[in-house]
């Protein structure tokens, strides 16, 4: 479903080639695919800083569980508000200036919290960086949008959504040495860099392919080879009733606090389960994120592997689904485990196959919708994800608080992605395109 669009980062393409279309006619695409794994990155490192440093932070300023959840609360209220917002300006202004704009927003939230003194100071510097950072994902979708054909979008968005994994694994590696070295203060001072720096790269290097000096021709036929959709604006409100709109919606609802979880109180897990400290949690803490990023790209090559074959939509991203939701139900057992290393590979799992889950997942709203739709629904969908993730938030600090006990939160991320792969298959039996009146 791959067309032009009207908007500030598009043209009107040349005549598209009839044969002779290639996949070979070009590469430059991956290069855009390369500049949203790294912006990915950029926005985990400064997402996953406040979980490496919860227990420093909760020692320094006396926190319980329910206050650290209030702080991530405020993020993903943030979070919430913004993905909606992010995915109608990414619609109106194109991925190029959006992309830029919400970089520039995170990175200024990211830096602040080097400012911060308390509960109120750390969420207000949190819901800025979550203002910011919902803006990724519509920018960072709606680019393979255009830039990749449907039958390449499942593995593009499952290397950048990689990028994840990478700054989840560079985080407990490099931020335990900055503490050292400079304080956690200035920790936040110097990672703010790498999101200065890749704003750079991207303005420089980003433009629509049917604009791009460095596409051919050949390669834009490519990238152009999908049914044209319609390029006209799409409000809301014809989203909001079409069961396409929720098929994606409910599916982020279910699995996004499952990642949060994992995100945000797997650093403190091992350090209490295991008696880690800032110091040693880092490697099983960058290993489990290792096997994440095998994920991500398994699962995207995985459905686009099965495209290339001659199954459906339908099917390769179903069956894609269903292997990665029962290969998350070993986690059920994880706090049994005595081993810490054998705790990593089961939780490791559970994290690679949520990535694959995710990135096929993600390429459902250009599966159904056109293009000039994909960024409002995939903010649609990220604000309940995000709404899903402040209940799991309050949940998870009420639990620990009261129970000092992981049984209950990883049994319920054991079951959520079946459930998850239920309400797609129900709302949308054939991920049939939505009829657009």
């Amino acid at each position: 479903m791959n067309s032009t669009m009207s908007g500030p980062d598009c043209a009107q393409p040349p005549s598209r080639q009839k044969s002779g279309l290639s996949a070979q006619a070009g590469r430059y695409r991956w290069v855009i695919c390369g500049l949203l794994f790294a912006a990915t990155a950029v926005n985990y490192i400064d997402r996953q800083m406040i979980g490496v440093l919860k227990p420093t932070l909760k020692a320094e300023f006396g926190w319980d569980e329910n206050a650290y959840s209030t702080i991530i609360l405020w993020f993903q209220l943030a979070y919430a508000l913004g993905y909606l917002s992010f995915g109608k300006i990414v619609d109106q202004i194109g991925a190029r200036l959006g992309y830029a704009i919400a970089i520039l927003i995170w990175t200024i939230g990211h830096v602040a919290h080097g400012f911060a003194g308390g509960v109120a100071s750390f969420a207000a510097a949190r819901f800025g960086l979550g203002v910011g950072e919902s803006g990724n994902f519509p920018a960072g979708i709606r680019a393979v949008a255009d830039w990749f054909p449907q039958r390449e979008r499942a593995l593009a968005i499952g290397i950048f959504n990689a990028g994840a994994n990478v700054g989840a694994i560079i985080t407990p590696l490099l931020v335990p040495a900055l503490v050292t070295w400079f304080g956690w203060r200035s920790a936040f001072f110097v990672t703010g860099i790498f999101g200065v720096a890749w704003l750079a790269a991207w303005w420089v290097m980003y433009r629509h392919p049917a604009l791009h000096p460095a596409v051919s021709r050949g390669e834009l036929a490519w990238i152009q080879q999908d049914a044209p959709d319609t390029s006209a604006k799409i409000g809301w409100a014809p989203l909001l009733g079409k069961r396409e709109t929720w098929c994606y919606a409910v599916a982020k609802f279910l699995i996004d606090p499952i990642w949060w979880f994992f995100l945000f109180w797997l650093p403190g897990y091992l350090f209490d389960r295991y008696h880690l400290d800032l110091q040693s949690f880092g490697l099983p803490l960058a290993v489990i994120y290792v096997i994440s990023d095998l994920g991500s790209v398994a699962g995207g090559w995985m459905s686009s592997s099965m495209l290339r074959r001659g199954f459906s939509v339908n099917a390769a991203r179903k069956l894609t689904m269903l292997v990665c939701a029962i290969c998350v139900t070993p986690i059920w057992f994880a706090q049994s485990i005595e081993s810490v290393w054998g705790a990593v590979l089961v939780i490791g799992l559970a994290t690679a196959a949520h990535q694959a889950f995710s990135a096929n997942v993600y390429t459902l709203p250009s599966d159904m919708f056109p293009r000039a739709a994909v960024g409002s629904v995939v903010g649609i969908g990220g604000m309940a994800g995000a709404l899903g993730g402040m209940g799991m938030a309050k949940f998870t600090g009420y639990i620990l608080d009261s129970t000092h006990s992981y049984a209950l939160l990883f049994a319920i991320c054991a079951s959520a992605y079946l459930l998850a792969l239920l309400a797609v298959h129900l709302l949308s039996p054939r991920l049939a395109p939505a009829a657009m009146d």
